[in-house]
């Protein structure tokens, strides 16, 4: 009775472990390609207001960030280039310091969730309100809930 009593606890801190984790995310990537949001053909194409480039923090994180406001007063965070690790609850945030390299700077600035990470590859868009006040949300960072790391960060340039 014993032994299948260990066997029972074992299997469930097993699985238990493996949901944390989600190792075999350290070798799947997801890539993704949306195309830019399309502007109407009556109206100016979509102007950028802030860009920068991602520099790694907690994992190797490369690629550019750029904000659009789109011709309907829409804002629109479009990462292209982007590559990073995948990992477990990875998000997208807009931090309000011109930089972080690591976690603490993202949590003592303060930040706007932009969405959950499409993919670790590829180019993606993500919505931004627009109340948000770019002035003081100045970088994008990767961020890993599930382990409060940092992945990279892109320090965006009003333009």
């Amino acid at each position: 009775m014993n032994r299948k009593i260990l066997i029972s606890v074992a299997l469930v801190a097993g699985l238990a472990a493996w949901y944390a984790f989600r190792p075999e995310r350290l070798f799947i990537d997801e890539t993704v390609n949306e195309s830019f949001p399309a502007a109407s053909a009556a109206t100016a194409e979509p102007t950028a207001i802030a860009r920068g480039s991602f520099h790694g923090n907690a994992h190797e994180t490369k690629g550019k960030a750029t904000i659009y406001q789109l011709t309907d007063h829409k804002r629109v965070l479009r990462l292209t280039e982007f590559a990073t690790s995948n990992g477990p609850d990875v998000q997208v945030y807009l931090v309000a310091a011109p930089d972080s390299t690591d976690a603490e700077t993202v949590k003592k600035a303060g930040f706007i969730h932009v969405g959950a990470l499409k993919g670790n590859q590829g180019d993606q868009n993500y919505d931004i309100a627009a109340d948000v006040d770019l002035a003081k949300y100045q970088s994008v960072t990767v961020w890993c809930r599930r382990f409060s790391a940092n992945f990279g960060t892109a320090p965006l340039k009003q333009q």
